[in-house]
């Protein structure tokens, strides 16, 4: 990574590194003056850094699972991200993890997998090996200093008097192999003259390193060496699972085996010359790329293996190798050093050219080929010379301790422990305590339900007419009953509250928590729990709509919270604050809070816009541009245009030969939305904003809606309208009259900037009058109850519909329906007195005698009862 780096910055990419501890690299990292942040979080899901300030991400190891958490969260689910993976240690846990019913923790790092926009590999097996986890965005670039500088630190005791010949092949297993390594076999026979009797000894020893098994390979070995007629003991076969960095280094000559065309250069093969090797292969293209013949190795046709069998009797003579091909192997040892380290550059320079989409203010890189060619052809040992001597075996055993630290922790979640085995006798009592403790829970509630059961089985629930009444009644208060929560009742009183627009689970680190700050979720998705964040699309329908959500970004909070402002915002002044300017370390302080809210109440500047990040400072802004120049910069050239042509659209002007002045005058202005106004100028900046949004989109709509291109931007960009919108508040406040003052947000400093006694003969008032706007709304208002605007129309979906005639139909509406109401009260009355008083008794019921029947004289006593 410092090598690419290196030749990164050469061509004009600007990096910083983010590392999750400290390492003797760093100090490599700020000699080439690359900033380096030790990331030290307790939280893997917080997100602590604005990665939408990068055009791109480069993770480059596997115990950086935990920031993928960050990044699968919007906003910076698309960011551009290259995985680079160099170990295979979890490809061979993971074959473990279906057996052991690990199943979630594969697929949570198949998840992971398929976020990263691309998977690089620096070896064609590993991506063979990491199958389970494919999503279609596995690529590879081949090249790595690891196995030479694998080879500077390996130490083996001395060698003996045998002259040990290894036959190595492909690391892949294909079919075939044991008839190469018979072919090979009996062009290196000749170097055993004579017939050698079964008690003879010979200083010759040949290894063939390969094969599927090493039980059935070691016996078809030994069966071709025997028919070959190789002396007892003569041939040995060893697995590739066995020790290959020592079986090489106690080689003396090495035999590449594999007649395979292979994508890369053999890595045993730079390994062999790593360790002073000399090397005899076939002459396939990426082998004769690397290595020229008789000056680092050996090469020979794969059709006349007679040539293999000249080259070894060349090299071994009188029983040791020969001094020419010691030389030869000390320049391959030479070469090898810097072996593939021009494709690995090269490979990563083109990826990074296909991959990132860079913004209109950002240089285009150079061709990787104007590199010089000690930064494009060479690694870059010097920087490492202080700790070359330590392994980096490390890394490796490094990466089998995280994994089992990730599966201890998902083999110890609820439910998971027992089913792994791995749980001790602490975490069963645990688990125990967990089950009564359940138990208990489960009891008491069934206890409260019976309970509550019971006493409403005794409540007198009264007649349907009773509960119609209450229920009528219950609805007619419901509108009167406003319960207030604890976030608007703290803010009630205070002079000031500061909205924070977001989207995205990503920003939630960056939002602030006290009663100051209100945030606004401009999606349903991603809204923070138990928080009183105001909603944007249910305030604007508009942002039930993805294409103006990411279009207007954070500007669309300004419609939303305007709507019907009465019902949500009750301060005096209102203020928004981006989350971006929170990542930045630019959002203010309690000491500049307090300034501004002391400012405000004393009424010290008016009528002002407070903001609090400035443009001269801004990343975007290096060679301190002007105004139009900079807002040209950050969309394509065009920006100036783009006014031009929504002033004349918004005032049905048909020339505009020049746009409002915004002068260079040594001070600055506002960029990120970040600022305090009024709220009632607020109000007449979005009644402003409204009307130039959709004089903007009805130039743009139609194309960027349909190929998500615009002229604002050099690639797809689904923010177009935004980095325009960004601006605008500094057009109307200059030319609104406004005094425009800059609050430091550390100190909480105020510095008028452009005063208003300098902007005599510069401000368009006339354009930016409050009766000019309130008269052009008006007309939009009418146009839009008049339902006359055919086609797509944004203006009426951005807020309010007002204008004098809307308000007779509310009033109209409003009396009709208070006479409907009277019409029904008074038919209902006239029927109550149309009633003739209560129903007449229909007759009386007699009652019969007792059977015993009382007779007093010649009568009978009779009850007469009334019916």
């Amino acid at each position: 990574m410092v090598s690419l780096s290196k030749a990164l910055q050469e061509i004009g990419y600007a990096i910083e590194v983010y590392s999750l501890e400290d390492g003797p690299v760093n100090s490599i990292w700020r000699k080439m003056g690359v900033p380096v942040t030790i990331l030290k979080t307790n939280h893997e899901s917080s997100c602590v850094i604005d990665w939408l300030s990068y055009d791109g991400i480069i993770v480059n190891s596997l115990r950086a699972k935990s920031m993928f958490t960050c990044f699968m969260q919007e906003p910076f689910k698309s960011l551009p991200l290259i995985w680079v993976i160099n170990e295979e240690t979890l490809a061979v846990r993971s074959r473990q993890y279906n057996s052991t019913g690990q199943t979630e923790l594969l697929t949570d790092w198949k998840k992971i997998f398929s976020r990263a926009s691309v998977v690089v590999f620096h070896n064609y097996l590993l991506p063979i090996l990491y199958t389970e986890f494919d999503a279609g965005n596995f690529y590879v670039i081949p090249g790595s200093p690891e196995d030479v500088w694998k080879a500077k630190n390996l130490e083996f005791p001395p060698q003996k008097d045998d002259v040990v010949i290894s036959i190595v092949g492909s690391q892949f297993l294909y079919k075939g192999q044991w008839l190469e390594h018979a072919l090979l076999l009996q062009a290196l026979r000749p170097l055993f003259p004579g017939n050698y009797l079964e008690s003879d000894t010979s200083h010759l020893k040949i290894i063939v390193l390969g094969g599927e098994s090493a039980s059935n390979y070691s016996v078809a070995i030994e069966t071709i060496s025997q028919n070959l007629t190789y002396p007892k003991d003569a041939v040995k076969h060893v697995s590739v699972a066995g020790n290959v960095d020592k079986i090489l280094e106690s080689s003396d000559l090495v035999i590449y085996g594999s007649f395979l065309e292979e994508q890369s250069f053999p890595e045993i093969l730079m390994k062999a010359m790593s360790l002073g090797k000399p090397i005899v292969a076939p002459d396939l293209f990426n082998i004769r790329k690397h290595v020229d013949d008789r000056v680092t190795g050996y090469l020979f046709p794969k059709q006349d293996l007679k040539v293999l069998s000249q080259i070894v009797l060349e090299v071994i003579t009188e029983g040791k190798i020969s001094s020419l091909a010691q030389k030869i192997a000390m320049m391959g040892k030479t070469t090898v050093k810097n072996m593939m380290a021009r494709e690995t550059i090269e490979g990563y320079a083109a990826l990074l050219d296909n991959m990132l989409k860079f913004s209109s203010e950002v240089a285009s890189p150079k061709d990787v080929q104007k590199v010089p060619p000690e930064l494009r052809e060479e690694w870059s040992w010097h920087p490492f010379e202080a700790f070359l001597d330590t392994s980096p075996n490390n890394r490796t055993a490094r990466s089998y301790e995280f994994l089992a630290k990730v599966e201890g922790h998902w083999n110890h979640t609820p439910g998971e422990a027992m089913r792994f085995g791995a749980v001790n006798d602490d975490s069963f009592v645990y688990e125990i305590w967990e089950e009564e403790r359940y138990l208990q829970m489960m009891n008491s509630k069934k206890r409260r339900e019976d309970e509550e059961l019971k006493s409403r089985a005794l409540q007198y629930r009264g007649t349907w007419e009773e509960v119609y009444k209450s229920a009528k009644r219950a609805d007619r208060s419901k509108n009167d009953l406003h319960e207030r929560d604890e976030g608007e009742l703290l803010r009630t009183g205070q002079p000031l509250c500061i909205y924070e627009p977001y989207f995205g689970e990503g920003t939630w680190s960056f939002l602030h928590q006290y009663p100051l700050y209100r945030g606004v979720g401009l999606s349903v998705k991603g809204r923070r729990p138990r928080m009183d964040d105001v909603d944007a699309s249910s305030r604007l329908p508009l942002f039930n709509n993805p294409y103006y959500r990411d279009a207007l970004g954070d500007f669309g909070a300004f419609f939303a919270i305007s709507n019907k402002i009465d019902r949500l915002h009750k301060n005096s002044w209102i203020g928004f604050q981006s989350w971006r300017a929170t990542a930045r370390k630019e959002s203010l302080s309690n000491i500049a809070e307090n300034a501004l809210l002391n400012a405000i109440q004393t009424r010290k500047h008016g009528d002002a816009l407070y903001f609090w990040v400035r443009m001269d400072k801004d990343p975007r802004n290096p060679l301190q541009k002007p105004f139009w120049s900079f807002c040209d910069a950050i969309n394509a050239g065009n920006c100036r245009f783009a006014y031009n042509e929504t002033l004349k659209k918004m005032y049905s002007i048909k020339n505009l030969d020049s746009l409002p002045p915004m002068p260079e005058d040594g001070d600055t202005w506002s960029v990120m939305q970040s600022w305090a106004l009024p709220t009632r100028s607020f109000l007449e900046f979005v009644m402003f904003s409204r009307m130039f949004v959709d004089s903007l989109d009805a130039q743009i709509y139609e194309e960027h809606h349909r190929t998500n291109r615009c002229y604002l931007s050099l690639t797809r960009d689904k923010h177009c309208y935004s980095r325009v919108l960004e601006l605008l508040v500094n057009v109307w406040a200059y030319h609104s009259a406004r005094r425009i003052v800059y609050i430091d947000p550390g100190t909480g400093l105020m510095e008028e900037q452009h005063k208003q006694k300098n902007r005599r003969g510069k401000m368009w008032v006339k354009w930016f009058d409050y009766t000019t706007l309130k008269t052009m709304d008006e007309d939009l208002a009418e146009e839009a109850d008049s339902d006359r605007r055919v086609g797509h129309w944004l203006w009426p979906w951005t807020g309010e519909i007002v204008w004098r005639g809307t308000l007779e139909k509310e009033k109209q509406k409003k009396n009709l329906e208070k006479e409907e109401k009277k019409k029904k009260s008074r038919d209902k009355l006239t029927r109550m007195r149309s009633r003739n008083g209560r129903q007449k008794v229909i007759g009386k019921y007699v009652k019969p005698p007792p059977e015993n029947e009382t007779v007093t004289g010649n009568s009978t006593l009779l009850n007469v009862v009334d019916a």
